[in-house]
């Protein structure tokens, strides 16, 4: 696996997932770090620059552009590879099985060879330190980068898994993660465990906002992130994509919930 270390990062550090070919999302959130102050070396992208939305292009285009590290997705190392699908693993028949099909072949249509070649030579782990303690910055899992871990999961989930990077990247006082959408931070035995959420698509909470994380002071914080949601949701009427992950990110619920564990699931007479 690929590590690359950032070292010593001083100032506010900004951390986002899933750009998900979102490119009115991936400009929010550069924007929010130009407000803030945040330099464009203090931006971290946990992966999946491309997916359920209409602009791959823009969207790679906006993240090379900004200069901020970005960790390998699934779907960067499968576009890479040129495979014939995201590599999640959805189980055939879901929802995310049948969607995926769609939007991954779009993103296979539009991205070419250089953008491909860029993806592949993204690092599987990255580290850096900041106020004194040591972050690494994963995609899904370390043994299974489309791993989905999630809040509720029981604590030897990320003993593995922090075991493993440690294997890796020596040391490591806190985690952060992507991939799963929906933004946690949970103190497990061995630490902070923080998944910084996704830009491209909502937290399955009915709202349109997406969210992202900043280090602040040696604290960390989940940001909510407004965007021009109408503008997303024109790209992937032009890419002709289906209206599920459409839909998704005017009502802020997801069309796949059947990855989800129960406790996050919402039922249908719960939704606004």
């Amino acid at each position: 696996m690929k590590h690359r270390d950032l070292g010593v990062l001083n100032g506010d550090v900004l951390l986002f997932g899933g750009p998900y070919g979102n490119v009115q999302a991936c400009d929010a959130v550069f924007a929010y770090a130009v407000a803030a102050s945040v330099a464009p070396d203090h931006v971290i992208c946990t992966g999946d620059v491309v997916a359920y939305c209409g602009a791959p292009v823009a969207s790679v285009a906006a993240i090379r552009a900004a200069g901020c590290a970005v960790v390998a997705g699934n779907c960067e190392i499968q576009l890479a590879q040129n495979a014939d699908d995201c590599g999640c693993g959805f189980e055939e028949g879901t929802a995310c099985d049948r969607l995926s099909v769609a939007w991954y072949a779009f993103a296979q249509s539009q991205l070419d060879t250089e953008a491909r070649a860029w993806m592949g030579t993204l690092p599987d782990v990255l580290t850096f330190t900041h106020n004194d303690t040591r972050y690494g910055v994963i995609h899904g899992g370390v043994r299974d980068v489309a791993q989905f871990i999630w809040e509720t999961d029981d604590d030897t989930v990320f003993v593995r898994e922090w075991d493993a990077l440690e294997r890796i990247s020596g040391p490591i006082d806190a985690v952060v993660a992507g991939h799963s959408g929906i933004p946690f931070i949970r103190q497990t035995s061995r630490g902070m465990w923080l998944n910084a959420g996704v830009i491209g698509m909502p937290p399955h909470d009915g709202g349109p906002q997406t969210r992202f994380a900043l280090l602040k002071d040696g604290r960390m914080q989940i940001k909510t992130l407004d965007y021009d949601v109408a503008g997303a949701v024109a790209d992937m009427n032009v890419a002709g994509l289906p209206s599920d992950y459409r839909d998704a990110l005017q009502s802020g619920y997801w069309p796949s919930e059947d990855i989800l564990p129960d406790a996050l699931r919402v039922a249908v007479s719960d939704r606004g």
